[in-house]
């Protein structure tokens, strides 16, 4: 098996059980392949760089997953077909690849969320972060510009 990343991005204008079923969908096929699900990740409804479709918004999903290549293969022809998706991206990515390692990266994800910030980081947050302007010194030249410039024409004079 190995880890991949699937990014997706959906129509802004689905309910919310519309989006419930995207995800059930993608958790079914990686289920029915013996895949290994990370994280589900809705990122919500968010501009998009150009127009898509007619569609100025969308909704962002992110579907981190062990598995094999027939499966990221099965998910992307689901969207090809589906018309509530946009755009989507598959990434292969480094990373545990078992069960267990998954179980172990979450649970290293969830302890560091739930630790309180360390003294020394409150510390750091606390300090007076003043910007102190650069000193000039007073043996500066202004710089000139070394380009010619055209000469300039007198006004009221025509040249024959």
């Amino acid at each position: 098996m190995k880890r991949y990343e699937v990014i997706a991005i959906a129509k802004s204008d689905l309910p919310e059980e519309e989006i419930n079923r995207i995800i059930e969908r993608i958790e079914k096929i990686i289920a029915k392949d013996k895949g290994v699900v990370a994280k589900i990740d809705k990122w919500g409804k968010r501009r998009l760089a150009y127009e898509i479709r007619k569609q100025k918004e969308g909704l962002y999903f992110l579907f981190d997953f062990a598995g094999d290549g027939p499966m990221v293969a099965e998910i992307e022809r689901n969207f090809k077909i589906d018309d509530r998706i946009l755009k989507f991206i598959s990434i292969k990515k480094e990373g545990a690849v078992t069960r267990e390692g998954i179980d172990a990266e979450i649970a290293e994800v969830e302890a560091k969320k739930d630790q309180p910030a360390t003294a020394a980081e409150t510390a750091s947050a606390a300090e007076d972060k003043t910007i102190h302007p650069a000193e000039k010194t007073t043996d500066e030249k202004p710089r000139i510009s070394t380009a010619k410039r055209p000469p300039k024409k007198e006004e009221g004079r025509t040249e024959e």
